[in-house]
């Protein structure tokens, strides 16, 4: 009865992260920073969005670390708790990130190495290598898992940036896991120095085309006001975030028409 119980609250928690995932629950949930957009980042620069677009890696000048907690619906055994730094390396940049969700009987880890390059002066490219691993307690089989992801960014212009990223690009008659691929294109404008405005699409293997807007606002000197939407689950999100020296500090909110507000909370921290 006991192994009963416990399968069946995993398999609530499964559920409630597939239909609460931005389209693949196995995809890094992004940091406070990009939640705040709407998660609109594979164009932005940024801490955590060069793990959504590893072409953004090759812009990073800074050693930098920062850790994630993203809470789902204030449920602690649904939180996402992450940690990543970024080394430059010459011409290009490394990214290391690990991230884990769930709690001791249903836990998915993700880890991952990722390196971006300029390629010209408007174009830049960038990989990362994935495990990951999912793990339940009792007699219930674990599924591990590795692969890859890449992605490329244009910039037409000192203004305009074209993002695109590909998770899993792995024909299915080839696949051995159940992960699946996703496509991520967007595009973004710097309005004034103040302000950037993106919009970006995700498509997903067995999931619906999602649609994304997103805004960065300096409200004031060092203080940041964002917001955005997602066509998933029509969510809104505000988010907010302050420059202190060296280290930054972000905050971030999403709605769920059905299963109630996710917070998310990021510090990241320039070493060098």
């Amino acid at each position: 009865m006991g192994s009963l119980l416990k399968f069946s609250v995993s398999l609530i928690f499964i559920i409630l992260n597939l239909s609460a995932s931005g389209g693949n629950p196995y995809r890094f949930s992004s940091g406070a920073t990009e939640l705040g957009m709407g998660s609109v980042c594979v164009m932005k620069t940024g801490f955590w969005s060069s793990f959504q677009n590893q072409a953004l890696l090759a812009f990073n000048e800074t050693l930098s670390a920062g850790v994630n907690y993203e809470n789902r619906f204030n449920i602690s055994q649904m939180g996402t708790r992450s940690a990543a730094i970024l080394i430059p390396s010459g011409k290009a940049s490394l990214g290391v990130i690990y991230s884990h969700f769930g709690y001791s009987e249903f836990r998915r880890q993700m880890a991952g190495v990722a390196c971006g390059l300029p390629l010209s002066k408007k174009i830049s490219a960038g990989i990362q290598a994935d495990f990951f691993s999912e793990e339940t307690s009792g007699e219930y089989e674990n599924n591990y898992a590795i692969t890859f992801e890449a992605g490329l960014l244009v910039r037409p212009s000192d203004k305009i940036s074209l993002g695109i990223q590909l998770f899993n690009p792995i024909p299915n008659s080839i696949r051995k896991s159940n992960l699946p691929s996703t496509l991520r294109v967007g595009g973004g404008i710097i309005l004034s120095k103040v302000l950037f405005a993106g919009a970006e699409t995700e498509m997903s293997s067995g999931n619906k085309i999602i649609l994304r807007t997103g805004f960065d606002f300096e409200a004031a000197s060092n203080f940041f006001l964002r917001g955005g939407f997602s066509s998933e689950n029509t969510s809104f999100t505000i988010g907010f975030g302050y420059l202190l020296r060296s280290i930054k500090l972000d905050l971030a909110f999403t709605t769920h028409e059905k299963l109630g507000i996710t917070s998310a909370v990021s510090i990241t921290y320039i070493i060098k």
